[in-house]
C-alpha cells in the first residue's frame, strides 16, 4: 500500500491516511487502499480491534482529496454509478464508509484536524481518543461540498441533532476541549499520545470476551432510531446469538469459582473503575 499504513500488533490492527504532505487527504488510491485494510480487518478472525489515525503530527484526516475531486477522479459522475451509490451498492466515496457490519470494536485516535471526510472517518469508530491540538469541522461547507460518507447520518447519532446540525450547517470548527464537552471526544491527551492510549484501551478490549461486546455493538447500532419495540427485539436476537457461546459457560464458572482476576481476593481490579468495597476485598 502507498497511501494507507496497515499494520498489526497482536490482536489489534493499525490503519493509518499515509498522506502527511496533503493532511492526510483520501483520493481514489487512498480509497482502494482503505476498502482493502478494512476488509482484512473484518474478515480476519485472528483480529480483534481496529484502530484508525493519521501519518504526521497536524493531521487525522483533511477529508477528500479535492484536487482530485476537481479532476474527476474521485468520483464518477455516470448515470450508472450515481443510481449504484443511492442504492447502497457501493462501499463511500472515500473508502468503505458505508459499511454497517463490522461488529468489531473500532477506536479513532485524532492526532490532529478531522475535517470535512475526516470527521465521518472520525464517527465511523465507536471511541475517538483525540489530541488535545486536534480540531473538527464540516469544512467542506465552504465549497458546496455535502456529506457524503456518513457523516449526516453518524454525527447525530453521537452529539445528538441539535449539535451536529449546528456543525453541519455552520461548518465552524472546534477544538478538542469542546468535542469533548459534546461528546464527540471519549477523551483527550496530550499532542502525540493519542495511539498509545488507543493502543491501550484496544489491548484492554482485546483481554475481554468477545461475542458479547460484538453482539452489543450489533444491537446498539441496529436499535438506534427504532421504535422501542423493534429495538428489544433486535436486542434479544444478539443477545441470544451470543449467550449460547462457550465463553459464556467460561464466565460463569469464573464468577462462581471466584477465578475471574477481577474477583480475585488481593488482585488489582482489571475492569476499569471498578470499586471494591471492604467486605469484597476481605472475602
Amino acid at each position: 500500500m502507498k497511501e494507507v499504513s496497515y499494520t498489526t500488533e497482536g490482536e489489534i490492527a493499525i490503519i493509518e491516511f499515509n498522506r502527511p504532505e496533503v493532511m492526510n487527504c483520501i483520493g481514489p488510491v487512498t480509497h482502494g487502499e482503505l476498502v482493502e485494510a478494512w476488509r482484512d480487518f473484518k474478515d480476519n478472525d485472528a483480529l480483534k480491534v481496529a484502530i484508525i489515525t493519521g501519518a504526521g503530527e497536524k493531521a487525522f484526516c483533511a477529508g477528500g482529496d479535492l484536487k482530485a475531486a476537481l479532476n474527476g477522479a474521485l468520483i464518477d459522475f455516470s448515470e450508472e454509478e450515481i443510481q449504484a451509490h443511492v442504492e447502497g451498492k457501493r462501499d463511500g466515496i472515500i473508502g468503505p464508509s458505508r459499511w454497517t457490519d463490522i461488529h468489531k470494536p473500532i477506536i479513532a485516535a485524532v492526532n490532529g484536524v478531522a475535517y470535512a471526510g475526516g470527521l465521518e472517518w472520525a464517527c465511523f469508530a465507536d471511541m475517538r481518543i483525540v489530541e488535545e491540538h486536534a480540531s473538527f469541522g464540516v469544512t467542506c461547507r465552504r465549497w458546496n461540498i455535502g456529506l457524503g460518507d456518513g457523516g449526516t447520518q453518524r454525527l447525530p447519532r453521537i452529539v445528538g441533532m441539535g449539535r451536529a446540525m449546528e456543525l453541519i450547517l455552520t461548518g465552524k470548527v472546534i477544538d478538542a476541549q469542546e468535542a469533548y464537552r459534546i461528546g464527540l471526544a471519549n477523551e483527550v491527551v496530550p499532542k502525540g499520545k493519542s495511539l498509545e492510549r488507543a493502543m491501550e484501551l484496544a489491548r484492554f478490549l482485546c483481554s475481554l470476551p468477545q461475542p458479547a461486546m460484538r453482539t452489543d455493538k450489533e444491537a446498539a447500532y441496529k436499535g438506534f432510531g427504532k421504535d422501542l419495540d423493534e429495538g428489544l427485539r433486535i436486542e434479544a436476537a444478539c443477545f441470544f446469538d451470543s449467550i449460547e457461546q462457550s465463553e459464556t459457560i467460561t464466565g460463569l464458572k469464573q464468577f462462581n469459582e471466584r477465578t475471574h482476576p477481577d474477583r480475585i481476593k488481593g488482585n488489582t481490579a482489571k475492569t476499569p473503575g471498578l470499586v471494591r468495597g471492604k467486605e469484597e476485598k476481605n472475602t
